[in-house]
């Protein structure tokens, strides 16, 4: 085990990508930051972050909640009008 520090920080994201994201962290029994950081920490060493039975998973969060998005828009969302400056 390492030791670490964590810092509170405040990200957005799409709504439907939240929401699978934390019901898939609910399903693998850790924390949406222990999720995100395992994904970066994986992404960073060009690493496959999910086995392919996650993946199922995934595909089935993604059509419960709608999430019709792929890695090949991430550089191509807008956001709609007024969506995402609450506070």
């Amino acid at each position: 085990m390492k030791t670490i520090d964590r810092i509170q920080t405040g990200v957005r994201l799409e709504k439907r990508v939240l929401k699978v994201s934390k019901a898939l962290a609910d399903l693998l029994d850790m924390s949406l930051g222990d999720l995100i950081e395992g994904i970066l920490l994986h992404a960073f060493e060009g690493k496959a972050p999910f086995s392919p039975e996650t993946l199922e998973r995934i595909a089935q969060l993604k059509d419960v909640y709608g999430l019709d998005l792929s890695a090949q828009d991430a550089h191509r969302l807008i956001d709609s009008e007024g969506a995402g400056h609450e506070r």
